[in-house]
């Protein structure tokens, strides 16, 4: 599934038709693409498995490499299951989590080749916030007015005969994604 619907992505185009679904469909996957690797994040959840070494374990915390939504199961390094209240997802008041405490009755432990196992819904949040979607819609607009012109994003100083051309991501998108920017936690 995309960040933005196709619709509204041609509704804010102007554009009507087939012809170009192919192409908007082509560049949403990649502005998704690049939406995530610039943030860090993904921005839509998805139910699995993530599996732990002790190199994330600092103390009593496990520091998590995505944002969960919702702790399904914890399995200790030692294979023994870890009841949920025999934990706390960091933040305390709401997701995205970054990291799981235990308790003071619980320890990580891990066998040899032990790992600890985390089932959930992993993401940001189960649906893109509106303001991913615009970020999404404003990027694939971008993109696909590449294709008609040699010039992208432009400031332009007349005054001084300048012609600015940014390189990356146009700033009104950077703007939008720079407070979803997901902090390095280890």
């Amino acid at each position: 599934m995309s960040y933005a619907s196709e619709t509204d992505l041609k509704g804010y185009l102007g554009i009507s038709g087939t012809s170009e679904d192919t192409l908007l469909a082509a560049l949403l996957a990649r502005a998704q693409k690049v939406i995530e690797d610039y943030t860090g994040r993904t921005f839509e959840a998805s139910d699995g498995t993530r599996y732990y070494d002790a190199s994330y374990v600092e103390g009593d915390t496990l520091l998590l490499d995505a944002d969960l939504i919702s702790l399904t199961s914890l399995t200790n390094g030692d294979g023994t299951e870890i009841p949920s209240e025999g934990c706390w997802l960091l933040p305390r008041n709401s997701p995205p989590y970054y990291a799981i405490r235990l308790r003071s009755s619980y320890s990580w432990t891990f066998d040899t080749d032990g790992e600890i196992i985390v089932t959930g819904s992993w993401g940001y949040s189960t649906t893109p916030p509106a303001t991913i979607t615009h970020a999404t819609i404003r990027l694939v607009a971008y993109y696909y007015r590449q294709k008609d012109t040699g010039v992208f994003d432009v400031t332009v100083f007349p005054e001084a005969g300048v012609l600015q051309v940014p390189k990356g991501l146009p700033e009104d998108v950077r703007i939008l994604l720079e407070p979803y920017r997901r902090p390095i936690v280890r």
